[in-house]
């Protein structure tokens, strides 16, 4: 048996103890007299017979030779080769010194830290942009729809309510009193108002009584009435050449869309030929203030504008001295929104109107009262309390683009009157068109232009 070697630098690495060495060398025998398993062995298994051969050739480490180890050698396997940036071992995931960790400073070699490539950012005011997407619309199809179009689409959940309720009710089904009166919980639900509701089922029950009726006669009815309450009322907003400028006061609660509709009006009446000024009189929030001089750089209008938190009266009669020394055919003023049961919100816009009236005794010579077609029932409070303290002359219906229960026009019309100038359907200049009544009604009916 042979005396035991000392391991060597590569075994103590490994942690392996000494191996005696063979007394006898085996002969080489030719690869094919080797058994199939010696030919070709297991990948990754070690091969114990020869390994005492791999590591005779390694040196011994300098502490075992007794030699010096030089200053510039020691550790010199565990420094970055100079000029060059450390990476982190292959595959791993900072491999790439362009993404992976940043190089470790050791001292030796100065080195900036490589930085991946940021994408280009720009900062951008919040309220011009919201402004702007507010003043753009939503986005268009390649070829943009037409007004019909937009209306019907508009209108679809009042009249696609109101078709299922009458297709329930009159299909194969005789006229009796308790038809009629689902008739007119169907109508009162969709915000026609108790008044128009009566009507429209009288003239559906009028010598049919205890006979048939088919769906499509009775939305033809309903849209008859329905345009009859509202051709007195369908008037355009007439603009008074002769009073220079033409003062417009808009007034609503928060969230209608005055700013929105202030700047679409004063889109069209550019494009009649007129000149316009506005007057950024929501003077609480800045983003309005911002909103409205968007409208004013995309319609080529100027705007008269204060600090945040001004006096918006104060303001008021600032545009309406400047629009009169330049001019004007038309100022547009835009108000604060306001819930019109704030009686101090409410007394702010009489000042306003009081402010105008000491340089003009007839200005507001229009007050455009902005409703939102979503809030419902709660409009008819609305009209009746603005009225109250500003001289409303006109109404703007907004926001019928497929949520509001588009009745609440028709009871509006049939408690007060007061004329309907424009109707709203979208956020685009497109969106905001001069109200006719048949269209409305033969949209809200479920029925196709004739």
């Amino acid at each position: 048996m042979a005396s035991e070697e000392k391991p060597g630098w590569f075994g103590r690495l490994f942690g392996r103890k000494g191996q005696p060495a063979p007394e006898d060398k085996p002969e080489d025998k030719p690869e094919a007299e080797l058994p199939a398993e010696a030919a070709s062995p297991s990948e990754g298994e070690p091969d114990f017979a020869t390994a005492a051969e791999d590591v005779a050739h390694v040196p011994l480490p300098p502490e075992e030779t007794g030699e010096p180890v030089p200053d510039v050698v020691e550790g010199a396997d565990l420094l970055p080769v100079a000029g060059e940036p450390e990476r982190p071992p292959a595959g791993t995931a900072g491999d790439d010194p362009a993404h992976g960790a940043d190089p470790v400073d050791t001292g030796d070699v100065n080195r900036e830290p490589v930085v991946a490539p940021m994408p280009d950012i720009q900062l951008v005011d919040s309220a011009a942009a919201l402004a702007h997407d507010a003043g753009a619309g939503p986005d268009r199809e390649p070829e943009a729809k037409g007004w019909w179009s937009r209306l019907t689409s508009g209108m679809k959940r009042t009249s696609s309510a109101l078709s299922e309720r009458v297709t329930g009710l009159f299909t194969k089904r005789k006229l009796d009193a308790t038809t009629l009166e689902d008739l007119e919980d169907a109508l009162i639900q969709a915000d026609f108002g108790l008044e128009t509701a009566m009507r429209v089922s009288e003239a559906v029950g009028k010598g049919r009584y205890e006979k048939g009726i088919s769906p499509d006669e009775v939305r033809a009815i309903l849209a008859a009435e329905v345009e009859r309450a509202l051709e007195p009322v369908a008037v355009p907003l007439a603009i008074d050449a002769s009073r220079k400028p033409f003062v417009i006061l808009t007034v609503g609660v928060n969230g209608a869309g005055k700013t929105t509709t202030l700047g679409k009006l004063a889109s069209k009446l550019r494009a009649e030929g007129r000149t316009v000024m506005l007057a950024a009189g929501d003077t609480f929030r800045a983003a309005a203030i911002d909103q409205l001089k968007v409208w004013g750089a995309r319609t080529g209008t100027p705007v008269v504008s204060g600090a945040q938190g001004a006096d918006a009266a104060g303001l008021a009669f600032d545009a309406l001295k400047q629009a009169s020394a330049a001019g004007t055919d038309v100022l547009l003023i835009d108000t604060a929104g306001r819930l019109q049961n704030k009686t101090g919100l409410m007394a702010e816009l009489e000042k306003i109107v009081r402010v105008l009236r000491k340089q003009d005794p007839e200005a507001p010579h229009a007050t455009i009262l902005v409703l939102d077609a979503t809030v419902g029932q709660n409009a008819l409070s609305q009209v009746e309390l603005f009225s109250q303290a500003a001289p409303v002359s006109g109404l703007v219906m907004t926001k019928l683009d497929g949520t509001a229960r588009g009745g609440i026009l028709v009871a509006l019309a049939a408690k007060f009157g007061l004329p309907v100038h424009f109707i709203g359907v979208g956020e685009g200049v497109e969106d905001l068109e001069p109200f006719a009544a048949r269209d409305f009604a033969r949209a809200i009916a479920g029925l196709e232009k004739d």
